[in-house]
């Protein structure tokens, strides 16, 4: 009545029965815009109230290299589909460019990376995801599994295989498996683990044949390694921007196979390798090399990935 175009509803997950409220305020409001933001899917997965005619969901990745770019310089960059033939590259990769991308690596997912205190930032993220979000869709979270989800936290940063021992934590922290694989899930929800599953995987309840980080920053952050944050960053790039992406089951084969976005015509399937500028690309389709230049062949830049979306 006074004159709003509509509301902004933060985190709205901690509000009791939120999607009835909401669902109550676009019936009364029909005019009115109303933008809700939550933590995960899995809040829109426990609404009680029917949102689906009402409300649109929108999923907002982590800023991609060229979202990046277009912050660092207001240069709005086309995107680029890698995968297909004789695409041309969006821009030249000078030497400033690849200054760039190796920032980007160390801290550009977030759009407060020009901030002062990041690493702070960053890691009371990292906090607030476990001791906030993860305890909101896991009632009664005891401490020790605070520490467990911290244990595996530590335990992935520097692994160069990229797993956790079920049975091994299962018995050191004296949990059962089917609350390991709930609370894996859930930090997977909320953005803090991204659980990549073998190839052709139907499991109901997996721990993943790779466990990333959902934000490869924290590699740098935490001291992680080189080789297992290259991969994650190629995970998340690829999810990021619609493809499925699964571990290959013949590891002498590649380390991924790719899915292209679902309604995507004709549909497209590849495998993929990941290392360093001399990598061998095996027997994949493609392999992606970090600290490379231009893309020959079949060997992809691992910035030219972060214009996928």
């Amino acid at each position: 009545m006074e004159g709003y175009e509509g509301v902004i509803v933060d985190e709205v997950h901690f509000a009791t029965n939120w999607s009835l409220h909401l669902k109550a305020l676009s019936d009364d409001f029909p005019r009115h815009s109303i933008w809700a933001s939550d933590l995960s899917s899995l809040v829109l997965r426990r609404g009680v109230g029917d949102l689906s005619r009402r409300f649109v969901p929108i999923s907002m990745p982590l800023l991609s290299f060229r979202e990046f770019l277009a912050l660092e310089t207001g240069q709005v960059y086309p995107p680029c589909d890698p995968f297909s033939t004789n695409v041309p590259l969006p821009l030249a990769p000078t030497p400033e460019l690849l200054s760039a991308f190796q920032r980007y690596k160390q801290r550009g997912t977030r759009p407060f990376y020009a901030q002062s205190g990041f690493e702070e930032r960053m890691l009371s993220i990292l906090d607030k995801s476990l001791y906030a979000n993860v305890s909101f869709f896991l009632p009664g979270v005891t401490d020790g599994n605070l520490r467990l989800m911290k244990a595996i936290i530590g335990t992935l940063a520097h692994a160069t295989i990229p797993r956790v021992q079920v049975r091994s934590l299962c018995a050191d922290w004296s949990i059962g498996s089917e609350k390991l694989y709930q609370i894996l899930e859930i930090m997977q929800s909320v953005g803090v683990l991204r659980i990549i599953r073998l190839e052709n995987d139907t499991k109901a309840k997996t721990a993943g044949q790779k466990l990333f980080f959902a934000d490869p920053v924290l590699y740098e952050l935490l001291g992680g390694n080189a080789g297992t944050a290259r991969e994650a960053f190629v995970a998340f790039l690829c999810e990021s921007a619609g493809w499925s992406i699964e571990a290959c089951r013949d590891k002498t084969k590649a380390d991924f196979v790719i899915s292209s976005p679902l309604g995507i015509k004709p549909a497209r399937q590849y495998t993929l390798e990941v290392g360093g500028s001399s990598k061998s690309a095996k027997h994949a389709d493609f392999v992606i090399r970090d600290d490379a230049d231009y893309p020959a062949r079949n060997a992809i830049p691992l910035w030219l990935l972060g214009f996928l979306y």
